[in-house]
């Protein structure tokens, strides 16, 4: 099972800045900081960034490919 399956499976196609905290291990508040940052792990991460009225929220299935990317980058780095 993929990131993308797993993660559609249990949250659906939107995620919430608490459940992306949760799955990224942070603090929702934490996160919110993080993301006003302007690095390229911050931009990655807002550009999957969908707003309805007051409430952000963020693509489940660019989340998985930027999460997928990431992992892809630290097996290539540690071999």
């Amino acid at each position: 099972m993929t990131i993308e399956e797993t993660l559609l499976q249990s949250f659906g196609p939107l995620l919430s800045i608490s459940q992306l905290a949760n799955i990224l291990d942070r603090s929702p508040e934490g996160l919110r900081i993080s993301l006003r940052n302007s690095s390229e792990w911050a931009t990655r991460i807002n550009q999957t960034r969908l707003k309805i009225g007051r409430r952000v929220y963020f693509r489940t299935s660019e989340i998985a490919e930027v999460l997928s990317e990431d992992n892809e980058i630290d097996t290539r780095s540690s071999v």
